[in-house]
Parts: C-alpha cells; sequence; structure tokens
C-alpha cells in the first residue's frame, strides 16, 4: 500500500488503490502497531457493543442492523493513523447506551474484505482508501466520511445517522455488557419490559408499561423519565427531518416547526441546542405561542431529567423569561 494525498476531508486515509482486488487471499499484511494510548482495552467499552468482521460473518453481522443501527469503520491496523477514526468512533457509540452497533473491519488481516470494500469506497467515496466510515440501516450501508475526524464531527454525523434510524423505524438497542467496576443492577420487570417494547418497535406498549410502573409506584422517577422519552420518539418517527429544519430556519418564529426541530434536536444529543430554540421564543412571542413554546420546553426537560445540570440551567433561564 502507498500513501497518496487524499481527497478533500479525508484526512488521515490511506489509499488502497495499488493493492486493488489484486490481494491474493490470505496474503498476509505487515501489522504495525496501535500508538501507545489507543487501545480500545483502555476505553469503557461495553461488551457486545463492537463486532470484528471477517468475510465470513460481515452477513450475519449486517443482518443485526435489521432492528439496531449501526456504524461500519473500516480501517487497517497496519496502518496505526487509521486506528485513530476506529477509537473515536467507539468512544462516541460507548456514550450512546445502546442506540449503535459498531461494526470493525480491519482490511489489513482480511484480504477478502479489502476486495469486496473497494468497489463500495470508490463509488462513496472517490478512491478506496481507508479509514472510512458507513452508517448501516437494515444491512444498507449509507456513506458517512472518509478519513480521520475530530469527536466533534463524529458525534454529529452519527446524531443524524440516529435520527435517520428513528425515521425508518430502526429503534432497537444492544443488549450491552456492564463495563467492568460497573453496577449490574437488574431492571425492574416493566421497565424490562418496556424496553423490549422499543427493540420490537412497539412505543405504545413501551408506555403502557412504563405507565403501569408508575402506577404501582408513584415515585418511580425511571419510570417517568422512560414515558417522557418514548413520547419524543413517538412524535418524532414520522418525521421529514429536511422538511422540518428547512420550515423552522424560513420562519424562526413558527412555534409548531420550533418544536419539531426541538425534539430533533434532543433526540440527537443536542441538548442545549433544543433549551436554546425555545427559550428564545418564549422571550419573542407572548399568548398561546408563548405557552405552547413553554408547554414543550418543560416536556423536553422532562426527558432529560431534572438531575441534569442541563435542565436545572434551563429552568433559571425560563423564569428568567418569563418574569
Amino acid at each position: 500500500m502507498t500513501e497518496t494525498t487524499p481527497p478533500a476531508g479525508a484526512r488521515g486515509a490511506v489509499d488502497l488503490s495499488s493493492v486493488g482486488g489484486m490481494a491474493a487471499p490470505g496474503a498476509a499484511t505487515p501489522a504495525v502497531p496501535a500508538p501507545a494510548g489507543s487501545s480500545l482495552a483502555q476505553q469503557a467499552v461495553p461488551g457486545g457493543l463492537v463486532i470484528e468482521v471477517g468475510a465470513d460473518t460481515l452477513q450475519e453481522a449486517l443482518n443485526r442492523t435489521l432492528q439496531v443501527p449501526g456504524v461500519l469503520v473500516l480501517w487497517g491496523s497496519a496502518y496505526p493513523q487509521t486506528r485513530e477514526l476506529f477509537d473515536t468512533v467507539v468512544r462516541v457509540a460507548a456514550s450512546l447506551e445502546g442506540r449503535l452497533l459498531v461494526l470493525s473491519a480491519d482490511l489489513s488481516t482480511s484480504p477478502e474484505l479489502l476486495q469486496a470494500f473497494q468497489p463500495l469506497l470508490v463509488q462513496a467515496f472517490g478512491q478506496p482508501s481507508v479509514p472510512a466510515t458507513f452508517g448501516l440501516l437494515q444491512g444498507q450501508p449509507v456513506p458517512l466520511f472518509p478519513g480521520v475526524a475530530p469527536e466533534s464531527e463524529v458525534r454529529t454525523v452519527l446524531d443524524q445517522l440516529l435520527q435517520a434510524a428513528v425515521q425508518n423505524g430502526i429503534t432497537g438497542r444492544v443488549q450491552l455488557d456492564a463495563v467492568e467496576g460497573a453496577d449490574d443492577d437488574t431492571l425492574p420487570p416493566l421497565h424490562e419490559a418496556a424496553f423490549d417494547a422499543i427493540e420490537r418497535g412497539d412505543l405504545d406498549g413501551a408506555v403502557a408499561a412504563f405507565e403501569q410502573a408508575l402506577a404501582e409506584n408513584p415515585k418511580d422517577h425511571d419510570a417517568e423519565l422512560g414515558i417522557a422519552q418514548v413520547r419524543l420518539m413517538q412524535r418524532t418517527q414520522d418525521v421529514n427531518i429536511a422538511a422540518a429544519r428547512a420550515a423552522a430556519a424560513a420562519d424562526p418564529d413558527d412555534v409548531e416547526a420550533a418544536v419539531v426541530v426541538a425534539d430533533l434536536d434532543l433526540l440527537g444529543g443536542h441538548v442545549e441546542d433544543a433549551f436554546t430554540r425555545l427559550l428564545d421564543l418564549v422571550r419573542r412571542s407572548s399568548g398561546d405561542e408563548r405557552d405552547r413554546a413553554r408547554t414543550h420546553l418543560l416536556d423536553l426537560f422532562a426527558v432529560v431529567g431534572n438531575a441534569d445540570e442541563r435542565v436545572r440551567k434551563g429552568r433559571t433561564a425560563l423564569m428568567s423569561a418569563l418574569f
């Protein structure tokens, strides 16, 4: 393999064009150890989050993304700089609590995969280079970006992938093993039933299970939080993301457009953006429109949870905006 100047946006990419489809099956590629400090073993990675794929396990791994959205990282252990992107993706995915499955394809150790992915790399990014990242929705690859990207950009792209997954009804979660040293608490039966319903795409069933748990224990704050979060998923599951954002951009004072985009922001993990959008509307509007923005902001506070510092700050800002 030879390094070439990567295309714009393909920082850290390694060109594979000199290998092409000519790599002999089983051909060995010399491995270069990854840089110190980049090992996954040094990250708090729950078991089950990452699947190592080879030519014989790729299809099985792709089938997992029929219900759980996935992200496929093509990298090469022979090129340490490509490991940076893989570690970043895993770190971001670990923070998403099972909403995203990571598929790792080390092309240095699997020439068969290298041959299989070359046409896809060329079609998506113009040249067969690694690292490269694809989203996976129901087994279908969605090009995300080539090369190495900073964590902030990776998080933004993966948030958008999760939004697209929700719009397509792909809302399952990975059953993660606890990280060593973490508490191994068992979920209450009704909470377990709610999460099982979410994995099946039965959001109404999930709400019903959480509501039953709350009826049995009015102090079950986790059930309250679960209800708010599932209702957010219900509100956004049929939203056309591009159209919603275009409508909000065209008229920043359109309260109904703003609450939809605030939901999308929150679903994508952009908590402060969601809160700020509605707080600004509360400050600018009056009457029914102001009350609509205020009420929806309170709903979003419930989704995040009162223990979150961002909610505490948001409530203070709301009181200031109102009075």
